[in-house]
């Protein structure tokens, strides 16, 4: 279609709008119409503002109430501001039968509510949804199919898509397949997306299962969902899975060379999940230096968080193929030394009871599976060099600090019993006379 046709239809479409506007306004059922569409908005506003704040009393749940009930309450909440415009539409419905009834006409008020339903689609997009994805489709599609359904040219332009073709290899879809396909495929993923955070989040609740479990039902739960999400798309739409099988076939094999590695770390990251001797919580070190807490496992790497709140993302073929050291290992208890020093003259006989018992009786130090043990370890430079090791239930890092409050325990237990912790000291020997100059 050249600019010189498109210029031509559009005079025809202006030449049409004039003449209906001329036959509306000159005509006594339109301005008939026209009142009931005033009077339709009107009670609709005054029924919005006697029902609204009385709804919205009802279905505002108390601020510490998380339950299911209560969830629902707020979503249905979020839907208050369509009221209006909903409220207008059906009342305008209702004038739109008794008019065709009495003038066997009502073009005028089917136009009222199409515009209504234009200003409910509106105002869904700009302040009812929030999700990004939604968000976007509903100002790229929704809105102007309903601008588009309100000046009565929705039926053409889909017309007019449906018959644009666009090839694509050997399949060909129309345009207006197309559109279909973003809008259902986008509302269908994005309600699986939601299902996927809802039942993960009821998995993790679960505390009776381990920790690696969890994670790996949370998994096979979202692969399940976002598989069955496919599936129904591709049955909406109509489109065979047989008719796909060869062109997934060529896909799978040259994703097969260059996705190797994913697809490693993709099977890594289920056996860590199977075995469970790194999960979420876990401290761990790797050969290369990496350490810190795992706090996020997806199908690809695990996350790490530093003590210094650095995120560092760890393949998770890393796991499988390197030395890892976990600290944690799902809560079991690690071992920790103090070191300190006495000074010569303290009789060190008494060192270990004093010192044993007073680290032992320190609220984050275990007795199982071994007591506090103090031992004598080298006769220093300056002092008689002991360590007391223990046991904690738990990593000593920036959150816990173990060692640093066994020291502070320590001090203490010998300055009460009067034992002396060395500083340096060096003898010096001077050999020779040593003469000195008279003034």
């Amino acid at each position: 279609m050249d600019q010189t046709e498109i210029l031509e239809k559009a005079q025809g479409y202006a030449v049409q709008g004039w003449d209906v506007a001329k036959e509306w306004l000159l005509s006594p059922q339109a301005w008939t119409q026209f009142g009931l569409l005033v009077a339709a908005y009107l009670l609709a506003l005054f029924l919005t503002r006697r029902l609204q704040p009385v709804l919205d009393r009802l279905l505002t749940p108390p601020d510490e109430k998380t339950n299911v009930i209560a969830k629902t309450r707020r979503f249905i909440l979020t839907f208050l501001p369509l009221m209006l415009p909903l409220l207008a539409y059906g009342l305008t419905g209702i004038g739109e039968t008794v008019t065709r009834s009495i003038f066997d006409a009502g073009a005028v008020i089917a136009f009222g509510k199409r515009v209504f339903m234009f200003l409910a689609a509106r105002i869904l997009v700009n302040e009812v949804i929030k999700d990004p994805l939604l968000k976007v489709l509903g100002k790229y599609f929704l809105l102007p199919v309903a601008a588009l359904y309100a000046v009565g040219f929705l039926d053409e332009v889909m017309t007019r898509l449906d018959q644009t073709v666009v090839p694509l290899g050997n399949l060909s879809f129309s345009l207006l397949f197309l559109i279909r396909f973003v809008l259902v495929g986008g509302a269908i993923f994005w309600l699986g997306r939601w299902s996927n955070d809802q039942t993960a989040a009821a998995i993790k609740r679960q505390e009776e299962m381990r920790p690696a479990m969890r994670e790996l039902t949370a998994k096979a739960a979202e692969i399940a969902i976002f598989g069955l999400a496919f599936l129904l798309v591709m049955n909406i739409m109509g489109i065979s899975l047989t008719s796909l099988a060869v062109l997934g076939g060529a896909i799978g094999v040259g994703l097969g060379f260059g996705l190797q590695k994913i697809a490693s770390n993709f099977i890594s990251g289920v056996i860590l999940l199977l075995e469970g001797q790194a999960t979420v919580g876990d401290y761990v070190e790797l050969d290369g230096g990496e350490a810190g807490t795992i706090v996020k496992m997806t199908a690809r790497a695990a996350i790490l968080e530093t003590y210094d709140g650095k995120w560092i993302v760890v393949p998770n073929e890393d796991f499988i193929t390197t030395r890892v050291v976990n600290y944690s290992d799902s809560g079991s208890a690690n071992r920790y030394e103090a070191p300190f020093s006495v000074s010569y003259d303290t009789d060190i006989n008494l060192v270990p009871d004093i010192v044993e018992s007073a680290v032992a009786a320190m609220p984050d130090v275990l007795s199982e599976p071994f007591p506090p043990d103090c031992e004598l370890r080298a006769f220093g430079d300056s002092g008689i060099e002991f360590a007391v090791e223990f046991w904690v239930n738990g990593i000593d890092d920036g959150r816990h600090k173990y060692t640093s409050d066994v020291l502070f325990c320590i001090w203490n237990a010998l300055k009460a019993h009067n034992i002396e912790i060395p500083f340096p000291q060096r003898v010096v020997q001077v050999k020779g006379e040593i003469r000195t100059r008279m003034k």
